[in-house]
């Protein structure tokens, strides 16, 4: 059996994690569009999220770190955005509309992390920057098409609100982080168990219809919360540990694509020559703010060099 040095292991794993962690996260809009027919959208949502929380747990304690709340206020307001809000918001999105576009338009946070970080954490959008910024902005016109109201438009805007808690959490970890240390995984486990507890309370408060506990959905369940939720966020955080966070960024690029591509195989989904234009225009957006970055990083390392 063939030996590898350790340093090319070292250099292939975070890849090979990157993809895993893209097809994951493409595939699971899939899963939660057949997760739907089983469970009504805020059942859904809560037995995701505490199910990712109690796998987070068990993975917390068998690394045998400490579960001392850091910053309680940031972390509080962190899962009632990031989890409550997200899910929440993305769940429903998924009820009203097709997988593939609702995990496009979510995917676009990294170009709303972008503008909110100007005026939030002083970091301005500058030159080429504002080429990606029109792109995905026109991408997004062409896939919200205002000038066609029906009723996917409801879907459109739950998605572009679950991208903007997903943008705003971003935010608000990076300045918690700026002022203070924190483990990301006991972190990431806090935010799932706060914001577990308000999606308990609606699913309590909102009628709906029963779960259908059957053998399938218990499968699907099994894989959204501790495949999707717990074990995704573990590789998340690796990677981040390894990587670049440009290089890491990536992953969140591909995700949509491989959403979109599962969704066409396996549903059926279609879409308008306008949606396919906005499509490749906010991929097209996101690709260019990751090239910014790398080119960014590779001028900076140059200059130590020399």
């Amino acid at each position: 059996m063939p030996s590898f040095p350790p340093s090319s292991l070292a250099r292939w794993l975070p890849a090979l994690a990157l993809i895993v962690l893209t097809c994951t996260w493409g595939y699971t809009w899939v899963l939660l569009k057949q997760a739907l027919v089983h469970a009504p959208p805020f059942a859904l949502a809560t037995q995701r999220c505490v199910g990712g929380a109690l796998a987070l747990l068990v993975a917390v304690k068998l690394m045998g770190k400490s579960m001392r709340l850091v910053a309680p206020g940031e972390t509080l307001v962190l899962g009632l955005v990031q989890i409550t809000g997200f899910v929440a918001l993305q769940t429903w999105a998924l009820v009203e509309g097709g997988s593939g576009k609702t995990a496009v338009l979510i995917f676009t946070m990294p170009i709303w992390t972008l503008l909110m970080a100007w005026p939030i954490l002083g970091e301005r959008v500058r030159g080429r920057q504002w080429l990606a910024a029109g792109s995905t902005l026109a991408g997004l016109l062409l896939i919200i098409a205002p000038w066609d109201m029906h009723a996917s438009l409801f879907s459109k805007l739950l998605g572009l609100g679950a991208a903007m808690c997903w943008a705003i959490s971003t935010i608000l970890i990076k300045r918690l982080r700026s002022r203070q240390p924190v483990d990301l995984l006991v972190l990431t486990t806090w935010q799932m168990i706060i914001g577990s507890v308000p999606l308990v309370g609606l699913t309590l408060l909102v009628p709906e219809r029963a779960t259908d506990w059957s053998p399938d959905y218990l499968m699907l369940i099994g894989f959204l919360s501790v495949i999707s939720v717990a074990l995704c966020w573990w590789l998340w955080v690796w990677i981040l540990d390894r990587v670049p966070a440009w290089e890491a960024s990536l992953s969140v690029l591909g995700t949509p694509v491989v959403a979109i591509l599962s969704s066409r195989m396996t549903l059926g989904e279609a879409f308008k020559t306008s949606e396919i234009a906005g499509i490749l225009l906010i991929g097209g957006g996101l690709l260019l703010l990751s090239l910014f970055g790398w080119l960014s990083v590779r001028r900076a390392a140059a200059r130590l060099e020399a």
